[in-house]
């Protein structure tokens, strides 16, 4: 039976910490906050700091970019709800994956390497998402469909940018670069980019098919998002 860290009470008050703080400032529900950090704990138990690190690099480059050019986006009616504010459901959506398999590698040690890039993948194809929606909405030119490749609207589910495209793909990378200063600079770290971008597209077409026609909620497209990223990492790391 796996045996729990001598550094988790560390974790669990510097979460405690991180929980105050992102309520105290409004980037949390208080629901949201105590999921995330349940998240937390279960992501430190499989991969450590490492996973930490890349939990909370999301959580910054999420928060950032959607503060960012906020007044324009609210011009435009592009900016979420509540100031973007994440309510428990939002941070299930984008790290229950990750969650689940830092639980796999912290109860299957023997598998923990695949898993561990299954996380990193997840949280790659999170932040690829959020970043190519957030700035893509702002520094985008021309907006297409994802499936038709018609010219379509900005902010619309199933529309993407070049330039967000970029900065999704900037953003995967970054959660790659986590992973490769942690671990090594392997196949892996490109499999997380390519494996982050696969997600981030994943989450473009559910949203112009099963989230418009109301069979999915954004949550659910989320959650799919970074599951898809997750297995796509994966699948990456076992061919390779």
């Amino acid at each position: 039976m796996p045996v729990f860290s001598a550094d988790i009470w560390w974790v669990v008050g510097f979460l405690i910490l991180g929980m105050w703080l992102s309520v105290v400032t409004r980037k949390l529900t208080v629901a949201g906050a105590f999921t995330g950090g349940a998240l937390g704990i279960a992501i430190f138990l499989g991969t450590g700091y490492v996973g930490l690190i890349m939990l909370g690099v999301f959580f910054v480059l999420g928060t950032l970019a959607t503060s960012w050019k906020l007044k324009y986006k609210q011009s435009l009616g592009l900016a979420e709800l509540n100031k973007g504010r994440r309510t428990a459901g939002q941070a299930f959506a984008n790290g229950g994956v990750a969650a689940i398999m830092g639980l796999l590698a912290w109860v299957f040690p023997e598998h923990a390497t695949v898993y561990r890039v299954m996380l990193a993948a997840g949280f790659a194809a999170a932040t690829a998402d959020t970043l190519s929606s957030e700035l893509g909405n702002v520094y985008g030119r021309r907006f297409y469909h994802v499936l038709t490749g018609k010219k379509a609207m900005r902010g619309q589910n199933g529309v993407i940018s070049l330039q967000g495209t970029l900065l999704g793909i900037l953003g995967s990378g970054i959660i790659s670069a986590i992973y490769g200063f942690s671990f090594g600079w392997g196949t892996p770290v490109l499999g997380i980019v390519v494996a982050g971008t696969i997600g981030n597209f994943f989450d473009s077409i559910l949203g112009t098919t099963l989230e418009n026609r109301g069979w999915l909620s954004n949550n659910a497209v989320n959650f799919l998002n970074t599951l898809v990223g997750a297995l796509a990492g994966g699948a990456f790391y076992l061919l390779s």
